[in-house]
């Protein structure tokens, strides 16, 4: 060891070890290992031009398990990419006044600089951006691979229409009704859409989730419910119009044919074909249909907005009384929900009430307790018939619907279903909430959809030969409309079915393309198809970390995908992740003023100089650049909308990347938010230096000799002892537990042991030298610039630290000479006794009543009897 002091210097030790990692191409890692696989994934970021502290703590995470995993013996893959297509880039390139291309590849080479600055373990050599056509290609092929297999389909469908940025936009970005950038009103429009039959997988993907123990409750309870398996009845109601002529019958779907008796009148969506026919003579109706087309298309919204409707005139026959209820056009029913049909039953469904209120349609009980409890229970109130309709403990049956009357749910079902399948009025039916997946944009940004129209074929897909159809990225970009759109040159193409002109599709794919299949392609670079037999040796992917935001959209779409690649015999496997982590949020405290409008300028906090109070609860906060005082917004998710993000290149450079990744693996388990506080970064920076210390210090008394275990006197056996308690506690912490929190508290503990331990004897030397060696190797995966140069102060030569294993407890030395055991008297604490390992119970019993404390409350009593818990205590039970 050397004896020469350095002081820690975070640049330069990170610079040094990252300089070794590269030239040694630490990271990367083939198929060859006769080491177990291990793929260690975080969600790919978004170029969006500068990392923050949320990507920060997403990728420690994934880093700190990539690490302790090749520690344990196993070949592990980390690999990085860019989410480099969409909205974002083209909204920036408006406001750069640049193309979105270049925008995109300066913000992939600022972040992966950045990203290279916290020394994460990853294979650079599989790195790809999606935007690139060398990508994007097997994304087409698989799709054209797809229309000829009747999976990926063109039709109609209603969408959110933006009318100024000339797009359809999901139903999130659908702020209040307008457009969030354009601030628009949407409108409810009907253009072809590209879609993929996501709902033929509807089963298999509910039915999956049964299979993934390692995946969050929360996350497969959102996707069951995203999922929305129902069974019900699928019922015809005949129409007719004014003057009694039959129409085309409505077909409706229900959970609850027990209400069917209920029915007063039939809710129909505006854009349903009876809705079209009925406006034709009717001028209000069709006034109507012109004012619903605005607004968004999301169910959250048709919840909340004002129910609103018209009577169409026409009216459906009740399939079993014949009674004729009117047809309703209602703006909370979608035609691309269900049959865009819905029975109503007012007397038992909220929304059906509300409507039928306000328009004074009939309300009709025919469900009822079968043992009211109460008076109130026995007089039906439609008001507050939630209270119990929707208890699962209460018995309920049919009553006012004639021959069903007394039948429960489950008699009622039956007798309905047969009923209906034996006249060819319904059938059961297996309904699911899930709707197939939209993924055509109309904007330029993103992968062009590889499709030819021609006039004489049709829809065709372009020839695998003639793949990839290129996104052009040198473009005159000014953001209303999309440059493949307007450029008729670039639409020009020939059919490949006829031979004769033809024009390409303009639509691009939903950016949930690219982040579907990625994963996939990380495990074959190079491979001239999706994935190669390489992928088979990765997948699934061990362990997949990203917000819990994106359970349902991109989680079962990653999962949808992987199905899709499976039966394509891409892949093996039927999911393509094992374990999901869902990280909390990183939140900071906001701070702002308020102008004279009503708005509030937001400051960052690293602008703003905050007073606490004795228990460091902030009590007030000034401008750091005038003094003057700035209210406090409270604790929010760091967002660039509230400015308080920090910044981690500033941290980075202050405190050193370890630093700043101690602190976002200390200061809350990964599936809670972390607050930022500087203070804590501080207190980090401060345990840095002082193991670094311990470990000069210690250094300079030159090498230390072989521990020799039998040798140890009782001071130095309880300090290897809280060694090894360590190692066991910080490798289960890390393995099983992914509490990085808690492991570095454990190793804080061992250093202030270590700190009190002032044995400079040989083997007090030797002692120190394992403790030393350990914590170095127990904080590698956090803290692995800092952890690879102790590692050579400590006497090894310049090593990679993920191929010395990892520290195994030593059962040996967890075995105790004397125990502490607490002594209570009838379960009261009393005192402690200090005993021997292998006393016999008559001799713990013994020394335990005589423990003086316990003596003195047992005074004047009987012992009845004795109860030990082995190493722990000795409870004196006593009358």
């Amino acid at each position: 060891m050397s004896a020469e002091t350095h002081a820690y210097d975070p640049q330069q030790v990170e610079t040094a070890a990252q300089q070794f990692w590269d030239a040694t191409r630490a990271f990367e890692v083939d198929e060859t290992s006769d080491k177990p696989k291990y793929y260690c994934l975080s969600m790919l970021p978004y170029p969006s031009g500068a990392l923050h502290m949320g990507h920060v703590r997403n990728y420690t995470i994934g880093d700190v398990i990539s690490r302790y995993q090749r520690m344990i013996g196993k070949n592990v893959l980390q690999p990085m990419g860019w989410d480099a297509f969409g909205l974002p880039a083209e909204n920036a390139a408006i406001k750069n006044k640049t193309a979105p291309a270049k925008w995109t590849y300066a913000n992939i080479d600022h972040m992966r600089s950045q990203l290279k600055s916290l020394g994460y373990a990853i294979d650079w050599s599989r790195e790809f951006a999606t935007c690139r056509p060398e990508y994007y290609v097997h994304e087409q092929r698989m799709f054209t691979r797809l229309m000829r297999k009747g999976l990926a389909y063109r039709r109609n469908a209603v969408v959110n229409w933006d009318p100024v940025d000339q797009t359809v936009l999901a139903n999130e970005q659908v702020i209040d009704g307008r457009g969030w950038r354009s601030g628009a009103l949407v409108e409810k429009r009907e253009i072809p859409q590209w879609f993929l039959r996501i709902t033929d997988y509807a089963q298999e993907l509910l039915d999956g989730l049964d299979e993934l123990p390692g995946w969050p409750e929360s996350v497969k309870t959102m996707q069951r419910n995203w999922i929305g398996r129902s069974e019900g009845l699928e019922i015809q109601f005949d129409v007719v119009d004014a003057q009694g002529a039959a129409l085309e019958p409505l077909r409706v779907f229900t959970t609850r044919p027990d209400t069917l008796m209920g029915v007063t009148f039939v809710s129909i969506a505006g854009e349903h074909p009876l809705a079209q026919h009925a406006a034709a003579h009717n001028p209000a109706l069709a006034q109507l249909l012109a004012e619903l087309k605005q607004g968004g298309v999301s169910e959250a919204e048709l919840e909340t907005q004002e129910k609103r409707g018209m009577d169409t005139g026409l009216k459906a026959v009740h399939p079993i009384t014949g009674e004729q209820v009117p047809v309703w056009v209602a703006n909370f029913v979608l035609m691309g929900y269900g049959t865009g049909a819905v029975m109503a039953v007012p007397g038992h469904d909220q929304r059906d009430f509300e409507f039928a209120h306000k328009y004074q349609l009939p309300i009709r009980q025919v469900v009822a307790l079968k043992s009211p409890r109460t008076e109130a229970e026995q007089q039906y109130d439609a008001t507050t018939w939630h209270d119990w309709y929707g208890d699962k403990t209460r018995e309920l049956e049919l009553v006012n619907s004639a021959e069903f009357d007394g039948l429960d749910y489950a008699g009622a079902f039956e007798a309905l279903a047969e009923r209906f399948e034996r006249k060819g009025q319904g059938q059961r039916r297996v309904n699911y909430r899930l709707r197939d997946w939209g993924v055509s944009r109309q904007r330029y940004w993103g992968c062009p959809i590889p499709v030819i129209y021609c006039a004489s074929c049709g829809a065709l897909p372009v020839p695998e030969d003639q793949l990839p159809v290129v996104l052009p990225e040198d473009v005159q970009f000014s953001g209303t409309g999309s440059p493949i759109k307007t450029d008729p040159e670039w639409r020009k193409t020939t059919c490949p079915q006829c031979g004769k002109p033809a024009e390409r599709e303009t639509d691009t794919f939903d950016t949930f393309m690219e982040s579907s299949w990625y994963y996939a392609r990380y495990t074959s670079p190079g491979a001239r198809d999706m994935v190669d037999k390489r992928g088979n040796y990765w997948l699934p992917v061990d362990q997949y970390i990203g917000g819990i935001e994106h359970a349902i959209l991109h989680l079962m779409y990653f999962r949808f995908y992987h199905k899709l690649m499976r039966d394509a015999r891409l892949v093996d496997s039927d999911e393509p992740a094992t374990n999901l982590l869902t990280q909390g949020m990183v939140i900071a405290e906001t701070f702002y003023r308020q102008n004279a409008d009503g708005s509030k300028d937001w400051i960052n906090p690293a602008d703003v100089e905050v007073q606490r109070d004795e228990r460091a609860r902030i009590t007030g906060a000034v401008l750091k650049s005038d003094g003057q005082p700035v209210q406090i917004g409270g604790t929010e998710k760091m967002s660039k909308s509230k400015n308080n993000g920090v910044d981690p290149k500033t941290m980075v450079e202050k405190y050193g990347a370890d630093t700043v990744r101690l602190f976002s693996m200390f200061a809350a388990p990964p599936e809670q938010s972390l607050e930022w506080n500087e203070a804590g970064v501080d207190g980090m920076a401060r345990f840095l230096r002082r193991l670094w210390t311990q470990v000069e210090k210690h250094a300079e008394g030159g090498s230390a000799p072989a521990l020799e275990a039998a040798a140890l006197d009782a001071n130095q056996k309880a300090m290897r002892r809280k060694t090894h308690e360590t190692i066991g506690k910080v490798g289960d912490d890390y393995g099983r537990r992914h509490s990085f929190n808690t492991a570095i508290a454990a190793v804080m503990e061992l250093s202030n042991a270590v700190h009190k331990f002032e044995d400079d004897s040989a083997q007090g030397r030797a002692v120190r030298q394992e403790a030393l060696e350990a914590m170095v190797l127990l904080l590698n995966p956090i803290t692995p610039h800092a952890s690879h140069a102790l590692w050579q102060v400590l006497g090894h030569g310049e090593a990679l630290l993920e191929d010395v294993r990892f520290p195994q407890a030593d059962a040996a030395a967890l075995v105790r000479d004397a125990l502490t055991l607490a002594v209570q008297v009838n379960g009261k604490l009393r005192g402690t006794i200090e005993v021997a390992a292998d006393a016999a119970r008559e001799q713990v019993e013994a020394l335990a009543q005589a423990e003086p404390n316990a003596a003195k409350f047992l005074e004047g009593l009987t012992v009845r009897k004795v109860i030990i818990v082995p190493g722990k205590i000795v409870n004196i039970v006593a009358a």
